[in-house]
């Protein structure tokens, strides 16, 4: 399948079957996080592998959007490995940590995987639930799995603008 194709057929997937991935597809859904571009290549990316009850039973506890996916990956970045752009305003982060897991989201599906990015969670909570260290932070969940029978896109996943309502020549 082509690019564009996977891009198009990729949706969030809100109910998983419980079936686990196979250690193949995860390492080329995490490989694929790892080849991505970052800043100055600092690779600031931290990505925690949550299979086990114990650990997505602590997801649980922080947000109702597992939908019974089998493993979450946990993206985060360390806060003291990133580049500060010009005027101080932010910092290359969280933007380097979506891109790692927009990466993998993608490679998620051309193995077969579905996802679902998920941000309803507070963040702090998560991070301390799972005891990850102080100087990373937690950007996004990314729930992998196979759909359950009935799942799909929701009804507004192919209503999309058109590309001059959203992008200008200038």
């Amino acid at each position: 399948m082509d690019f564009l194709q996977l891009a198009k057929e990729r949706y969030s997937c809100k109910k998983y079957d419980g079936k686990m991935i196979s250690d193949e597809q995860l390492k080329v859904i995490l490989e694929a996080g790892r080849v991505a571009p970052t800043a100055k290549n600092l690779q600031e990316q931290r990505i925690y592998v949550v299979k086990t009850e114990e650990n997505l039973k602590k997801i649980d506890e922080c947000t109702p959007c597992r939908y019974g996916a089998p493993v979450v990956l946990v993206v985060a970045f360390d806060k003291n490995n990133v580049f500060e752009y010009p005027g101080g305003k932010s910092s290359s982060g969280a933007e380097d940590a979506t891109i790692v897991a927009t990466h993998m989201m993608l490679a998620a599906k051309s193995v077969g995987v579905e996802s679902c990015w998920l941000n309803f969670f507070n963040p702090d909570d998560l991070a301390k639930k799972l005891g990850l260290p102080a100087n990373e932070e937690v950007v996004m969940l990314l729930d992998l799995g196979f759909a359950a029978e009935g799942a799909g896109p929701l009804s507004n996943h192919s209503s999309k603008k058109a590309l001059e309502e959203t992008v200008t020549f200038i």
